[in-house]
Order: C-alpha cells, then structure tokens, then sequence
C-alpha cells in the first residue's frame, strides 16, 4: 500500500469509534409485525368448525385468465411441480358453478374436511373463469383467498387445459397424521 493510500486510508476512518463491546444478545426476542399475526389469526384448520373466518366480504379480484398459485413453506418444488402439470391423479372433484360465495364457502369447508377424513389429498375445485360475472372473476378470486387461508392446504395451482384451465384448480392437502407415520415407518423398514 502506498503512502498516499494509507493517508487516505486515515483520514476517511478519522471519526470512527471502536465499539464498546463485541458480543451479540442473543436474548432479544424476534418481533413478529402486526401483519404477520394478522394473517396468523386469519388462517384455519379444517378441523375447526367456523368457516365464517372465511371472508365473503372481501377478496383480492383476480381476473378470468389469471393463474392462481400458491405453496406453503415447506412443499418441495418437485412436489409442487408435479401438481402444477397435473401429474398427480384426481382423487376428489367439486364443482362451484351456479353456488352463491357463502354456499360455496360452506362447500369448499366441508369438502376438504371430508377428503382430510378419507386420507384424500389431491382434489381438483371448478370454480370456473367468470367472465360473466359482476365483477368479473369474483368466484375465483374468492376461493383464491379461501385456499391460501386453510392451513390444511399445502399448495394450489390453475389446472392444465385439459382438466379445465384457469377455470379450475389443483389442491394438495396435507398428509394425515396416520399416513405421515405410516411413511416413517415404511422409510425407516427400508433403510434398516
């Protein structure tokens, strides 16, 4: 290093101060934001018995050729790709058409408790696209929401064209507790 570089060096570090002490607290605890716990509060288990806290009031519109998609923390990309390119086989279907938002709200709720219950976990919803509807989309938009609020669902995506476009989607539930063990173990006999 040159002198000019070390003078320079010098006067740019001129008012910096060392630190008083060079540990970390690690006991602060991590604030979670108003919003986080607003959408904490706002997601539901299947198992409970409210649907109501599933708006019909108000949703984010999408419009009719949107795609909607949506993954949990934790889904592996394989997984979620699979269920994007409608590779898993339709277990359970349900169709919306012609529903009003609060019976389709019902339906849905019971639908996915019912296929939780049966160990069912790749469903397909027809909610269809809504071009005709005021505002448009407003089914779709709607279940949009639902589904990224039901903890039991693990990720969601429009269907291939073949099973129905934007005017449906894929949902994949949550393993049941039974099947989850019943996993472990045949793991657990394979590598053992």
């Amino acid at each position: 290093m040159s002198q000019d570089d070390f003078d320079l060096f010098q006067q740019m570090m001129g008012d910096v101060k060392p630190l008083n002490h060079d540990t970390a607290d690690l006991k602060k605890t991590h604030h979670v934001s108003e919003a986080q716990l607003a959408k904490r509060e706002a997601a539901i288990w299947l198992t409970e018995d409210n649907p109501e806290y599933l708006s019909i009031d108000h949703a984010p519109m999408i419009k009719p050729d949107d795609i909607i998609e949506f993954k949990h923390d934790g889904v592996q990309d394989g997984v979620y790709r699979k269920l994007r390119l409608g590779k898993y086989p339709i277990q359970a279907r349900l169709d919306l058409h012609r529903k009003t938002l609060k019976d389709a709200r019902d339906e849905v709720v019971r639908f996915l408790k019912q296929c939780m219950r049966m160990d069912i976990r790749t469903v397909m919803i027809v909610h269809g696209r809504g071009e005709r509807s005021n505002p448009p989309a407003m089914m779709k938009s709607y279940l949009a929401q639902w589904l990224t609020q039901i903890n039991d669902v693990q990720c969601v995506h429009s269907a291939q064209r073949f099973h129905g476009g934007t005017g449906a989607v894929y949902v994949l539930l949550r393993k049941s507790d039974d099947k989850k063990l019943e996993n472990r173990e045949r793991h657990q006999k394979r590598m053992g």
